[in-house]
């Protein structure tokens, strides 16, 4: 019976962070309610889930703080680098994205911004790119209806590039984190698969923009560009984006985890910000430095990650999840192609955060096979989870915050973006597995 309790609370707490909307809760409020209600229900008769151990309450309780320890992990991971992209782009780091987009021709920006988009989700992660992109967007495209089309790319081309990316996505994140994925097997496998998710999409939305650009005059923004030299605002893009790209490298040298190299660059990128504004006076700069910065980090979004990673670890710790993955594996087979599909379609409905954690915890990693570190199931998983998440402009971060942006209806996303999505999304499975005959 307390398992039945344990699992309801959570799908409780799970139907009502779908229904965020309808009930006006935040989301994060509602996962960390299902954090303290799971872990207090388990704590109730923790020999039942531990039997054979002496002390089971102690045995809980170091359970609880492995969960707690890995889960921070991803969150430490998480705020230094909101705060490094956050830091890059208040002081101007970001310029260049503006010029490069410079084009009379619809089609032709069309493709840079799905490519820009692309390669920078990879390198940052798809819900900053995507406020970049679509503030950028604003400034070059006035007429409303065009730049849908643009913000419909934006998403698709954001989900796409950061599934192939160790630190493009919260879901590819936590495989990282979680040793099931390395950098370099993911961008290898799934670069391709990644790649195809994305054209295809574009190029069939490229034939609903006809004629030319008129660009818009631009305005003289007040930054913090306008306080750092040229060469100033280039060295914080390089230590930003650079150290970025360098964190996996430095796992790799290191094995230390991933938010340690994250800090390493948070670090250096704020001493280096400090020496720059160390000859400036005035209250204007104090906005643009990284200790005022790091309190516009989103901490309601890290909290919700903390509520759903350490619920999801309580399935986990009652064995919850991996019956329920003995059943799927049995259900469909063992065709993990049928497993990672559902859960990407899934995943275009509801978070893909869960949905992920959950996998995480139903299938242990294996030594070989399909399970093994960088093996087909949890590759793929990155991918659906992903790439998944765009067919619906509710499914991912990236579609949540540019839906919030640009006004944009649930319905007109489904009628435009929704089959050509499902046509990239498939096409990148198909991919997947051709490349799995010819390697």
């Amino acid at each position: 019976m307390l398992t039945i309790a344990i699992v309801t609370a959570f799908v409780a707490g799970y139907v009502c962070i779908a229904l965020e909307s309808v009930i006006k809760i935040n989301k994060a409020a509602i996962a960390l309610l299902m954090f303290v209600v799971c872990w207090t229900l388990f704590m109730m008769a923790p020999g039942f889930y531990l039997p054979g151990v002496d002390d089971a309450v102690g045995a809980a309780l170091e359970a609880l703080e492995g969960h707690l320890g890995e889960t921070s992990s991803t969150l430490f991971f998480l705020m230094g680098a909101m705060t490094i992209v956050e830091v890059v782009d208040q002081n101007g780091g970001f310029n260049f994205v503006r010029d490069l987009m410079h084009t009379t021709s619809k089609r032709a920006l069309l493709w840079r911004i799905a490519l820009m988009t692309f390669f920078l989700s990879a390198i940052l992660d798809n819900l900053t790119t995507s406020i970049v992109l679509v503030m950028v967007l604003r400034k070059l495209v006035p007429l409303r209806q065009d730049r849908l089309i643009y913000d419909a790319v934006i998403v698709m081309a954001a989900n796409s590039g950061g599934a192939f990316s160790p630190i493009g996505d919260v879901t590819t994140i936590m495989l990282w984190n979680g040793a099931m994925i390395t950098a370099g097997g993911i961008i290898l496998h799934l670069i391709l698969p990644s790649l195809l998710s994305m054209l295809i999409p574009a190029f069939l939305l490229q034939f609903s923009l006809k004629g030319e650009l008129q660009q818009p005059a631009e305005s003289a923004a007040v930054t913090a560009e306008q306080e750092l030299t040229a060469w100033e605002r280039k060295t914080v893009f390089v230590l930003g984006v650079g150290g970025l790209m360098f964190v996996p490298v430095f796992r790799y040298l290191t094995d230390l985890p991933p938010s340690v190299g994250i800090l390493l660059v948070l670090a250096m990128l704020w001493m280096t910000t400090e020496l720059f504004y160390a000859h400036l006076k005035g209250q204007e700069t104090a906005s643009h430095r990284v200790a005022r910065l790091l309190s516009r980090i989103d901490m309601a979004t890290i909290l919700f990650f903390l509520g759903i990673l350490m619920a999801v670890a309580c399935l986990r710790q009652t064995g919850v999840l991996t019956a329920l993955g003995q059943w799927l594996d049995a259900a469909s087979g063992g065709n993990h192609y049928l497993v990672t599909g559902a859960i990407g379609i899934i995943s275009s409905i509801v978070d893909n955060v869960p949905l992920v954690a959950g996998c995480m915890g139903m299938y242990p990693v294996a030594a070989v096979g399909d399970m093994a570190l960088d093996g087909t199931f949890w590759q793929l998983l990155a991918y659906c989870a992903g790439v998944g998440g765009s067919m619906l402009i509710i499914g991912s971060a990236a579609g949540v915050v540019v839906m919030g942006l640009e006004k944009m209806s649930f319905g007109w996303y489904m009628k435009h973006a929704t089959p050509v999505a499902l046509a990239g999304y498939l096409a990148g499975m198909c991919c997947y597995w051709l490349q799995g005959l010819l390697w």
